[in-house]
């Protein structure tokens, strides 16, 4: 399998973006430090690509209906269910929902190419149940690693002198490299999501990637198109830039809204007036969200392209009619809101909610999508509208459950599983990062607690030891132990799990 993917040629292309792209990578990262690069504000700079008038090209006719997107990780018998799942998008994730141990990263490489070439099957080794792919499918999305992680796994060079490749080029260019030209001979093309921008030099960093690839597989300029997640704080200040940045290669943007909670902590993580109430309070009809969401698809139908919205992490509750019900009222009320908002489309992590939110779009938007529906809010939305602290309280039953689930999801990412159903919702590395985000906020500002009980190491070494007990069985229990409570202790918020664990994996 390693080597049918890790080809002699497809490790030149490899080496190709490596070295035309890997320094300019490490200059991104660098700037991602300067606080007058990434201020929490409109740049005054490029005020004029915000206030002229500019669009996009009309999206590809297959991609103009994108009411229902499905995503999860690249494994075999997941590819299969999801791109026959109904859906009009399937988003394989190489990212926040795939644990990238080498083998799961060789072997999604691997199922796509199958599913590209039609050959994917999978047997079920308990039940004997064949899965192939209907006749007709989902269209294939990729998602690779975000810029700031490497692929320790594949080394540009040899000895004392080697050094790993970014793992979103080692994503991508394998994709490319396996798929592109049978992608475009099916007469599709291929397309992309890029996660975690934080500025707008990194799309035109992605828009230069697309463009040296097309010219080395002798394609059109154009071909590729690629879905930008706003998902931190920096980029939403900057979606009209970033889009102008990939205006060749865009096909709109999306609500990383988990991400995006992540974001607004780790930008606030030294301002004590920016602490967030539980996690369960913090959805989409607090002001900050909506105004995000809202902006979002202002600025795309404005420039002619999808405006996605965001995912819905319930899953179906199987022996509980009652609860399970509850669960889909607020995926539909979730979804009624999108689509009322004038969102194009929207995301789900579960087959079993696609009927729901395509219910909701098709009973209000009997068109592909709303890009033509122009939003014209009643007043802008400022740099206060996209900071506004949400309200609500800090509870007990928050920070243990911010514990418990944190802790649960990283135990399982360690053993090579980053998309993990806990409590009746889907758990992938954007959830993980908000709870462990939000212990290190109480910690670090002592928060106090609706139980009047103050946040200190003491505190929490107690409700963990309280809630980690019943996992104390679970393969790797000590490491996860470990790693968690640095990562909720550090004196300084930790950028991102993925980079304190990728380690241990």
């Amino acid at each position: 399998m390693k080597q049918n993917i890790l080809t002699q040629e497809s490790k030149i292309f490899l080496n190709l973006l490596d070295n035309r792209f890997s320094d300019r990578i490490k200059e991104l990262l660098n700037e991602r430090k300067l606080k007058e690069n990434y201020s929490k504000g409109f740049f005054h700079s490029t005020k004029d690509i915000r206030e002229t008038d500019w669009t996009i090209t009309s999206p590809p006719r297959e991609i103009e209906d994108r009411r229902v997107e499905i995503t999860g990780p690249p494994v075999r018998k997941m590819v299969i269910n999801a791109l026959n799942s109904g859906a009009n998008v399937f988003m394989a994730d190489f990212e926040d929902s795939n644990c990238p141990t080498f083998d799961n990263c060789i072997q999604g490489q691997t199922n796509l190419r199958d599913a590209i070439n039609k050959t994917i099957e999978y047997t079920d080794s308990r039940s004997g149940k064949n899965y192939k792919l209907n006749k007709q499918t989902a269209v294939l999305f990729v998602r690779p690693r975000g810029l700031h992680l490497l692929e320790k796994n594949f080394l540009i060079g040899e000895g004392i002198s080697s050094k790993p490749i970014p793992a979103c080029l080692f994503d991508y260019g394998l994709y490319i490299f396996h798929n592109i030209k049978n992608i475009i001979k099916s007469g599709s093309r291929p397309y992309f999501y890029l996660p975690k921008i934080e500025h707008y030099k990194e799309a035109r960093l992605w828009n230069e990637i697309f463009s040296f690839t097309e010219r080395e597989f002798n394609v059109p300029e154009g071909t590729i198109k690629a879905t930008v997640l706003i998902e931190t704080l920096p980029a939403v200040f900057q979606m009209n830039e970033i889009l102008y940045e990939l205006r060749t290669h865009s096909a709109g943007l999306n609500c990383g809204r988990w991400d995006y909670i992540f974001s607004f902590i780790k930008c606030n993580s030294n301002d004590r007036g920016s602490v967030l109430p539980d996690r369960n309070q913090v959805g989409m009809n607090q002001h900050f969200m909506r105004s995000y969401s809202q902006l979002l698809i202002q600025t795309c139908h404005r420039r002619g392209v999808h405006a996605m919205g965001g995912m819905a992490a319930q899953i179906p509750i199987k022996n509980d009619d009652e609860r399970n019900a509850a669960a889909m009222a607020k995926v539909r009320a979730d979804k009624l809101r999108e689509v009322q908002d004038g969102h194009d489309g929207t995301w789900v992590a579960h087959p079993g909610l696609i009927p729901v939110a395509r219910e909701v779009f098709d009973e209000h938007m009997k068109t592909p999508n709303q890009i033509d529906k122009q939003i014209y809010l009643n007043d802008l939305i400022t740099r206060r509208d996209l900071s506004c602290v949400p309200k609500g309280e800090c509870s007990e039953k928050g920070f243990r459950d911010n514990i418990r689930i944190g802790f649960q999801y990283l135990n399982a990412w360690l053993n090579g599983n980053g998309c993990v159903p806990i409590n009746n919702l889907m758990e992938d590395t954007a959830t993980a990062e908000i709870s462990r985000a939000q212990i290190w906020q109480q910690l670090h500002f002592g928060v106090w607690l609706n139980n009047d009980k103050q946040v200190t190491k003491k505190y929490f070494f107690k409700i963990l030891d309280e809630e980690v007990t019943k996992f104390k069985n679970n393969n790797k229990f000590e490491e996860t132990k470990k790693i968690f409570t640095e990562l909720c202790t550090s004196e300084e918020l930790i950028d991102f799990l993925t980079l304190k664990c990728y380690d241990a994996l």
